[in-house]
């Protein structure tokens, strides 16, 4: 998964940083170390949550899609304000930690993106799109599922 901050880049810039990622290894590493820790605190909250609260509600989701964009938000204003300059822990966080524990935040900061740079069209097609399509596709990997098996 590749950062929703590369929005914010010019086309020219974006290349570049894709080369150069090509070639280092330290940013793939740095998501990996990331990715661990963000699919293990998914994976325990989501327990702890069903023993709290039960299993009748989806109350682990819930409460990882919205602690979910809140980091985000809070990490990658940090990131674009510079306040986390090194783009190794801007991977490690925004991409590594919480693309595992959520990818909801992207989708989440994606459509914020979009809306801050004016695209409100985009925004709407991103936001609605994702769920209807998401949605569709769902079920499609149910009947192609039951379909093999």
């Amino acid at each position: 998964m590749i950062s929703p901050l590369f929005l914010l880049l010019p086309d020219a810039e974006i290349l570049g940083v894709l080369t150069e990622h090509h070639f280092d290894l330290s940013t793939p590493i740095a998501i990996s170390l990331g990715a661990i820790p963000g699919a293990l605190s998914r994976y325990y909250l989501t327990i702890w949550l069903a023993r709290w609260l039960g299993t009748g509600f989806p109350f682990g989701t819930l409460m990882i899609n919205v602690s979910g964009a809140l980091l985000m938000g809070f990490f990658a204003t940090l990131a674009m304000n510079q306040m986390i300059a090194s783009a190794v822990i801007q991977s490690l966080v925004l991409t590594g930690f919480l693309g595992s524990y959520t990818t909801f935040s992207t989708y989440a900061l994606d459509t914020s993106i979009l809306l801050q740079s004016g695209s409100q069209a985009k925004a709407l097609i991103y936001w609605i799109g994702s769920i209807v399509t998401g949605g569709i596709s769902l079920e499609l990997g149910i009947v192609l599922a039951r379909a093999i098996g």
